[in-house]
């Protein structure tokens, strides 16, 4: 039942345009960045992890926040357009199955962004000009940051499913994102998921997760709001009645 419900959300996007925006927003996180390392140079001296903090900046912070809201909201429009909600509500498959179909083609697509985004870093890194030797955190940067990504998708999803407008769960995504910030900033970002983007990538900080204990707390923290968001969603969905 998932794996056809999955096989269903990839009929959906073979031709749309969500893959123009996959690509294009990645791009443009590492040409503005890679131009303010450019420019920054004599202040930024520590080469790949210098370029790591200015493309990872604006992609963490604002850009790939975005793009997984507007992800999760094209996986919910078909379904909110010409009473399709009712198709779903007397269809012979669980809610569950429904939630989390999403959920995978989601994370595949951000998993594809955040290969992406390294091969554009790499690049715009060897163009400027930097040595070879990438940053042994890069990996863990990555991982963290697409496991974060999984908490916010939740999130948009729970959001998207809600919400029959397409801008407005992307309108809440990107004000989340601001409130992630702050709550970075406060050390208060273990309690958030978008916060939990901007310490697992290191967009602020490259050392920000050194020890074993905070390891822990931010897998820990990743998994309880995918198993919270996801419960309450799902009971949501059963819970929906058809659309007159």
């Amino acid at each position: 039942m998932l794996k056809r419900c999955v096989s269903a959300e990839w009929i959906k996007l073979r031709h749309s345009r969500m893959w123009m925006i996959i690509i294009i927003l990645p791009i443009i996180s590492v040409l503005i960045g890679s131009f303010n390392f450019t420019m920054n140079q004599g202040v930024l001296k520590k080469e790949w992890y210098s370029l790591w903090s200015q493309v990872s900046l604006f992609y963490g912070e604002f850009f790939f926040p975005i793009l997984i809201a507007i992800c999760c909201a094209y996986l919910w429009r078909l379904e909110h357009f010409n009473k399709n909600w009712n198709m779903i509500m007397t269809a012979p498959v669980s809610a569950a199955s429904i939630f989390f179909s999403k959920l995978i083609v989601v994370g595949v697509l951000l998993m594809f962004v955040q290969v992406l985004f390294f091969l554009l870093y790499f690049l715009g890194g060897r163009l400027i000009g930097l040595p070879s030797e990438l940053p042994q955190e890069l990996l863990g940067w990555l991982v963290r940051g697409w496991i974060s990504a999984l908490s916010i998708s939740v999130l948009q999803l729970a959001l998207s499913m809600c919400i029959r407008s397409f801008a407005v769960p992307i309108g809440i995504g990107f004000c989340a994102a601001i409130i992630g910030l702050g709550m970075y900033v406060i050390d208060l970002g273990m309690f958030f998921p978008h916060s939990l983007l901007t310490i697992g990538m290191g967009v602020l900080s490259q050392t920000g997760i050194l020890s074993i204990s905070n390891h822990l707390l931010f897998f820990i923290m990743n998994l309880f709001f995918i198993a919270i968001i996801s419960m309450a969603a799902i009971y949501r969905l059963r819970k929906s009645d058809v659309v007159a």
